[in-house]
This record gives structure tokens, sequence and C-alpha cells, in this order.
């Protein structure tokens, strides 16, 4: 029989746990008819209320629930790390415990993988639900990232991913401090199937993702899929550098013709000011890149366990 390790990272979901579990053992009997086990591999991500509790409930009720409990909050990335270090299985699936992500798409998913597809990711074709603003910069943010990256990132990814032991091999392999999901899910390769569904809005509680959250989590993958803010800074200093040539040469020109060296003080100020932002800016971007590096080289843990449920 073959191992389905289903990983869900968790953070503050006491209300979700066991709905989740319930749909999931929806699928029971094509679970059998498949010869297929699973483990249900809750990380919680240090929670403040009671998801540890609800999870070690079902845990012994039912023996295939696992619990990893982070010692605080280190992220969505850390919890989806630590549950593909820490699953058995010949297949592993990523899904959220708010049921956004419908575990009735498995078995539409693992006919694929029979097919010979090495992982099926699933991504949405509306946003219904989401604050149109918020649903705006999320579709601007994939179409930068497909023009400055060299990693395919598509528009709507979900990390709702089934995948084989190869797949998760490949990505526990990538054991980088800085973790952007998408973009590794892209990088490594492999044969993938996309499946498109609807959006489906979260059973109960409130989204952990404010629009502040979803900002810098955009910077983390434009800082680590791609160098090209690197290089807009440096043609962004050329360029300057050849415009204030130019000024140079106008300024002594009318010192020459004119003899008026104190008129245009207003625009000089302008100039001066502009100049002056884009340094900024483009300081900003080279210590955005060199606080990533930092924090690597500090080769710290990802992730830390207070305890496990095995």
């Amino acid at each position: 029989m073959r191992l389905l390790s289903v990983i869900v990272p968790c953070f503050n979901e006491e209300e979700n746990i066991r709905d989740f579990y319930d749909e999931l053992c929806k699928n029971n009997d094509f679970f059998r008819e498949k010869q297929i086990e699973f483990e249900l591999l809750y990380v919680d991500d240090g929670s403040k209320d009671k998801t540890a509790a609800e999870v070690k409930k079902l845990h012994e009720e039912d023996g295939r629930v696992r619990l990893v409990s982070f010692s605080r909050n280190f992220g969505k990335e850390a919890a989806i790390y630590a549950g593909l270090q820490k699953c058995r299985g010949d297949l592993a699936v990523l899904m959220d415990a708010d049921l956004q992500d419908p575990p009735s798409l498995l078995p539409e998913m693992y006919g694929y993988i029979e097919q010979g597809y090495d992982s099926v990711a699933t991504r949405r074709v509306t946003r219904k639900g989401e604050p149109p603003v918020r649903s705006f910069f999320a579709r601007m943010f994939y179409r930068l990232m497909n023009h400055i990256s060299k990693t395919e990132i598509v528009d709507g990814a979900r990390d709702y991913r089934l995948m084989t032991r190869p797949v998760v091999d490949a990505i526990l392999s990538m054991s980088e401090y800085n973790r952007f999901t998408k973009g590794i899910f892209g990088w490594v390769g492999y044969e993938t199937k996309w499946l498109e569904y609807e959006n489906v809005e979260r059973r109960k509680g409130e989204t952990k993702w404010s629009f502040w959250k979803l900002f810098l989590y955009s910077l983390e993958g434009i800082i680590a899929f791609s160098t090209a803010p690197l290089t807009i800074a440096s043609v962004m200093g050329v360029l300057f550098c050849m415009v204030a040539f130019g000024i140079i040469i106008v300024t002594i020109v009318r010192k020459l013709l004119f003899g008026d060296p104190t008129s245009g003080w207003p625009s000089l100020v302008c100039i001066i000011m502009m100049v002056s932002g884009v340094q900024l800016f483009c300081l900003g971007i080279l210590g955005q890149y060199l606080s990533k590096t930092y924090m690597e080289v500090k080769r710290r843990p990802i992730y830390l366990v207070k305890e496990e449920l095995d």
C-alpha cells in the first residue's frame, strides 16, 4: 500500500482542525479502493489558541493524526518545510486547514499521478471573496515576477500540491533560510499538471494574511528569485551619472554665454532631492539583498520543535 502524507500548516486554527479531518475522511472509500494509507500531519506554527489541544484530541481517536508543534511562530514557510521533513509518505500533499483547499480534489489529483505526472498543482481561476485591491496587486505581482525572474510562477497558484517523493526530496535539498515556496516549486521543475478551481472561502475564522504581510511576502519572492532589482539600481546609477554630466555641460555653457551662475537654484534643489532619493532607493535595494545574505550565513535553524506526537 502507498502512504500519503497530508501536511497541514496551522496558526490559530482550532475551529477548523476537526472540520478538516472530517472532510479528508470523506475520501476513505477512494483511499481503500486505491490501496492508500494516509497520515495527517498538522504543523502547529506557534498558535496562541487551542490548535495543538484539538490535534491531540484527534490523535487519541485516530493514530494516523500526527502533530509537530513549534516553540514559537516561525511562519508558514517554515511550517511547510517542517511538514515535508517530517512526513514519511511515498506521496505528500500540502493543504490549508481553513478548507480553502478542497480535499474533494484529491481523487482527481491522484489520477494524474497515476498517469505519470511528478506533481499535481492547483490554481484559482477566480478570487471571489477577496478585496478588489488585494486581487489587483496579486495579479500585478505575478506579472512582475514572470517578467523579472526565470522561474515561472503561475498566477493564482496555491500551495495545495500533491507531490511524489523525488519532488519532496528536491524541495528539501533547498534548505535556504529565506523561503518562497511558490518559487521553489517552479525552480525544482519536474512534470506538473495544473488543476483549476474556483476560489473557496475559508469556512471559519479569519485570514492571517494582512495586506502588509502579503506585501512583505512578495518582496521575499522578488529578492529570492530575481536579481533584476540590482540591475535596475545599476542602470539608474549610470543614467543619472549621464544626466549629471549633461547638467554640468549646460551649466558651464550658460556661465560662459550669460554669466548668470545663480539663476535656477530651485530646479537645482529639485534635481538634488530627486537624485538623493534615487540613491537612497538603490541603497535600499542593496540593503535588502545584503540582509537576506546576512540571515543565510548565520545558518540559524528554520524552525524549532517544542512538541511532537507520532
